[in-house]
């Protein structure tokens, strides 16, 4: 895999190109200092993944992961030793394109590192989601339900790769008396699940928390998947994270999600697959259209990575296709009851 570097850090850089080079098949082709030159050298070199950090200066990460994404796109990871200050600037490069996020390793006394697992394992999942994708070998085999119906609504949106931002746009646009639960698979780690849940906060009319075991999605509420575990509608529709499948790179998985819906949620709901690299969605999309649901793929255009939403349109699994900016107006007109 070849890597590039994005950081005005001396000791930063370093602390990434040791973390690096311990893995045989990892290779860092350029070093940029600032937003600017990583934008030069991406299109100049691309390389698979790109490690970005985000306060720099000239350019920061997240007008620089916007421009690479727009012109010379490739996986990009956060990688800053400010994730946790920056929280919104984590989700905003998100929303531009980036994969993920991860606290710099740090290069100690004595060349003692901390930190170099964790930003290796977010590699290794980046490696696996740009690997061609293998045959689906696991499912969750559960009985069907008794007959149970709680008369809710349920929405369900899956996001990856530019999500965070797309999310928000929904949720903006939907109104303050919007009476189904939402429920929100987006692939993010779960440290950073609860900023992600006040960023949206903050953009939205529809209270959103996070989603933990037992609760119940209740009307006019959004819930997020909180865990680097896979999320559920157990079959008294309430929530339950699993490991199963454990060999998915997509982690909280939304085909999870989707198939547990198809398999629990009474009626015919709605659910829509957004932005992101893969196919994650695309299969459990196909499972609720097939049980009755109406659902609704993100737009080429309006994607920032055109994967999950064009795998789930290549399976025939979207009622409709629609751009980010009309989504939410057609939840309401979905889910309004007639007079």
């Amino acid at each position: 895999m070849k890597i590039g570097i994005v950081n005005d850090m001396r000791m930063s850089v370093e602390a990434l190109r040791r973390v690096v080079v311990t893995v045989p098949d990892y290779e860092v082709v350029w070093v940029a200092q600032n937003g600017v030159e990583a934008v030069a050298m991406c299109a100049a070199n691309r390389p698979d993944l790109i490690l970005m950090d985000l306060v720099m200066p000239v350019m920061d990460g997240v007008e620089a992961t916007r421009r690479i994404m727009e012109k010379t796109p490739c996986a990009i990871l956060v990688v800053s030793a400010t994730v946790e200050g920056n929280i919104s600037k984590v989700f905003d490069a998100m929303g531009c394109g980036a994969l993920d996020a991860v606290c710099t390793p740090v290069l100690g006394k004595e060349g003692m590192m901390t930190g170099g697992e964790g930003l290796l394992a977010k590699i290794r999942t980046i490696g696996k989601l740009m690997a061609k994708p293998k045959a689906r070998t696991t499912r969750i085999d559960t009985p069907r339900p008794s007959v149970r119906t709680r008369g809710k609504s349920l929405v369900a949106l899956g996001a990856s790769t530019g999500g965070p931002q797309a999310v928000a746009e929904i949720l903006g646009k939907l109104p303050a008396d919007f009476r189904p639960a939402i429920v929100i698979i987006q692939h993010v780690d779960v440290m950073f699940a609860p900023g992600l849940v006040d960023w949206l906060n903050h953009q939205s009319k529809i209270k959103v928390r996070l989603a933990r075991n037992g609760d119940v999605p209740e009307p006019n509420s959004a819930w997020l998947a909180c865990s680097n575990d896979h999320l559920i509608i157990t079959a008294d529709l309430s929530f339950q994270y699993t490991p199963i499948p454990t060999e998915y790179p997509y982690r909280p998985s939304v085909d999870v999600f989707f198939e547990s819906a198809a398999r629990y949620w009474p009626g015919t709901q709605v659910a829509a697959l957004l932005t992101g690299m893969g196919r994650d969605g695309s299969r459990g999309l196909l499972s609720l259209r097939q049980r009755g649901w109406h659902t609704i793929a993100q737009d080429e255009k309006s994607c920032i990575v055109y994967g999950m939403p064009k795998a789930a349109v290549a399976l025939n699994a979207a009622s409709e296709v629609l751009h980010i900016k009309s989504i939410a107006e057609r939840l309401t007109q979905l889910c309004t009851p007639a007079t």
